[in-house]
């Protein structure tokens, strides 16, 4: 008679010490899970310095007070979460820098070396318009070059502002060959049957 009565309190009180083994599981995890979660989450809160310690401290204090611990906690993931909005709008800050060539425009004289009447004043026009200085124009027609290019004398300043027209114009870009070595300093531009003149988007 005595054995039934004796075993039914010894239930309840192994099922309490489950419930507050769990609940001690449970509040390691946590603590566990915010050590090493508030470890990564302290760099993007780099900006209120005064905001990180609190978090570090509050990790180690879960730590150590398991069963006190779980309700504040829980409801300190969700203020992790909500630090990763700041990054997002951090990342949005590299755009506006705008890349501006800082290459000084070298003079320019524009020769037609095609079938097309004028071809040279209307490569002039663009290279004008595309902040360039035109020397002069003329024909060149001491051979036949193959395609529109931009000539420049090596080792001079000539040869970072004709890599900048050629790309403007959308033309090839080569060191003065024999025949236009001894011209006066400045581009050359050559300009033949395939000119295509500068891209529409700039």
């Amino acid at each position: 008679m005595t054995s039934p009565e004796s075993a039914s309190p010894s239930r309840p009180a192994k099922a309490a010490g489950f419930a507050l083994l769990g609940v001690a599981a449970v509040a390691l995890v946590i603590g566990v899970i915010s050590l090493f979660g508030g470890g990564s989450d302290t760099p993007p809160s780099a900006e209120g310095s005064s905001t990180a310690p609190p978090a570090s401290t509050s990790a180690s204090t879960a730590s150590s007070e398991t069963s006190a611990a779980p309700t504040t906690q829980s409801s300190a993931p969700p203020a992790t979460t909500t630090t990763t909005a700041p990054p997002a709008s951090s990342a949005a800050v590299p755009p506006p820098p705008v890349t501006q060539p800082g290459v000084a425009k070298e003079p320019v004289r524009v020769y037609n070396n095609s079938t097309i009447t004028g071809l040279a004043s209307k490569a002039s026009d663009e290279v004008r318009a595309n902040g360039w200085t035109v020397a002069g124009t003329g024909n060149y027609s001491q051979g036949t070059i193959p395609t529109t290019t931009v000539y420049f004398r090596p080792g001079t300043a000539e040869e970072a502002s004709a890599k900048e027209l050629a790309a403007v114009l959308r033309a090839r870009v080569e060191p003065r060959f024999d025949g236009i070595e001894s011209s006066a300093p400045g581009i050359i531009l050559i300009v033949t049957n395939d000119y295509q003149g500068a891209s529409k988007s700039k």
